[in-house]
């Protein structure tokens, strides 16, 4: 019994001392048996949380997007300096070569970086699918001459790829004054439509861009190329990035189905040669909306081989409008069908909404919906032209790229030039062109102003016009007037 109760007293000690250690632990972590990173890591193990205010308040830097995660490649891990002037390529070589291994993997260009970057193709088609461009710096392209050979077609290309995406709010700048500067203005083609506006017997001004402290190694190659282009591919995305300056055309997809362009923004000078915004060739599928684009050609041209394009909600200007063509150059075959184009803004265009087909083309443009078009000092609102030549002169030929089903409604604003121009060829004349709520008004400006014109233009007045465009034909054609091409689409 006495040894019992000794052994129940020392028990009772050992039970008090360890509370005093406990709460001596407590009030100073450092001391005692157990260290305060120690403990701090046996609590995370076992679940224990703290929550003192402290916590969060410094939390140490994530890591590098490309080290979180596998699938991410980052043209710096590459080496890639970003400076503006040391040469990037290699540096996006790589980092394509091994995302092109990774299906759904991302090209990371981070922001605050300038990445000086040469002629390059991004191409399959043996890459995996759904790869991500993730543009959040800037590209630039050279402008020494050495860098472009004898010239090249496209300055970035993306080919046979599925499920491609370019995205991020970065820019791809195309460094677009030395070429304007370098290439003779005279070999660019001319827009046919600068005759519909000077008199024949004035000489058409042929102003030149002379930036000033441009940096430039040697005359630039007579080809232009392309800032961006799509070849061969399924399921494109382009998405909240903007291209500036390119030397000639800004956006292009050939050969493309599912394209889907929206909050994209292009920005160049007005009067820069032959920098079309966004172009379309023998793609379908397409969807381009919620877009700004300011160029010194088409804001968007859509040429043979495209079919269900709809594009709406732009705002396009300055530039020459949104054009169909020109279709049927060196009497070729053309097919365009199933074209929507509403609710855009012009802002002092060239031209409005234009159809433009070469003499002695063949084939169909069918199916065109413009609707909604809000026009700000347009010279030429309305355009459909058969005669379309982009030189001084051009051979007279009786065969036509034939128009039907062309429909205008809810057009309005304010013109400069001429309201309207429908020139129809006299071999196949235009059928079924409707204009409906059409009310343009002149605005008063240094150049003579036309009236309504039309010819060999057949269809449907469904209410009054502002002004009135009483050269339509109501109706169709006489059968000895119709020609059907036997080369039909």
């Amino acid at each position: 019994v006495a040894l019992f109760f000794l052994l129940m007293w020392w028990g009772n000690v050992q039970s008090c001392n360890a509370r005093r250690v406990g709460r001596h632990w407590r009030h100073n972590r450092s001391s005692g048996s157990v260290s305060g990173a120690g403990a701090s890591l046996w609590r995370k193990k076992h679940g224990f949380r703290h929550h003192g205010n402290n916590v969060g308040k410094n939390k140490p830097p994530l890591p590098p997007a490309s080290s979180l995660l596998p699938n991410v490649f980052n043209v710096l891990d590459f080496g890639a300096k970003g400076d503006g002037t040391t040469d990037d390529t290699k540096a996006f070589e790589g980092a394509w070569a091994e995302a092109c291994k990774v299906e759904a993997s991302v090209i990371y260009i981070p922001p605050h970086y300038a990445f000086l970057v040469g002629p390059i193709s991004f191409s399959g088609p043996y890459c995996q699918h759904n790869i991500i461009f993730q543009l959040d710096g800037t590209i630039v392209a050279p402008t020494s001459s050495d860098k472009w050979g004898s010239g090249t077609l496209q300055w970035l290309e993306f080919s046979k790829l599925v499920g491609v995406t370019i995205r991020g709010s970065g820019t791809v700048d195309g460094s677009g004054d030395v070429w304007w500067q370098s290439a003779p203005f005279d070999d660019d083609p001319l827009d046919d439509q600068s005759k519909l506006i000077f008199p024949l017997n004035q000489t058409l001004p042929k102003h030149r861009l002379i930036p000033s402290g441009i940096d430039s190694a040697g005359e630039m190659p007579k080809i232009k190329p392309t800032a961006v282009r799509f070849y061969g591919s399924f399921n494109v995305t382009v998405t909240g990035i903007t291209i500036r300056r390119s030397p000639q055309c800004h956006l292009k997809f050939d050969n493309c189905i599912g394209v889907h362009v929206h909050n994209f923004t292009v920005s160049s000078p007005g009067d820069s040669p032959n920098t079309d915004g966004i172009h379309l060739q023998n793609s379908k599928d397409v969807l381009i909306h919620t877009s700004n684009v300011s160029c010194g050609d088409d804001c968007v041209s859509i040429q043979t081989g495209c079919t269900n394009v709809y594009v709406h909600n732009i705002n396009c200007g300055p530039g020459h409008g949104i054009s169909i063509g020109g279709l049927g150059r060196d009497n070729t075959k053309a097919c365009v069908s199933n074209i929507t184009v509403r609710d855009v803004s012009m802002d002092n265009t060239m031209n409005g909404v234009r159809i433009k087909t070469w003499q002695g083309g063949s084939g169909s443009v069918r199916g065109v919906q413009f609707s909604n078009i809000q026009m700000s000092n347009v010279q030429l609102p309305i355009v459909i032209d058969q005669f379309y030549c982009d030189k001084a002169q051009c051979k007279n030929q009786s065969s036509a790229v034939s128009l039907t089903g062309i429909n205008y409604e809810n057009i309005r604003g304010t013109y400069t030039v001429k309201p309207v121009h429908l020139a129809c060829s006299d071999y196949t004349p235009c059928v079924d062109v409707s204009l409906k709520n059409i009310q343009l008004k002149a605005q008063p400006q240094r150049y003579h102003m036309y009236d309504p014109y039309c010819w060999q233009t057949f269809g449907q007045l469904y209410s009054p016009t502002i002004p009135p465009v009483e050269c339509v034909q109501i109706g169709k054609p006489s059968s000895n007037k119709i020609h059907v091409d036997d080369d039909s689409c």
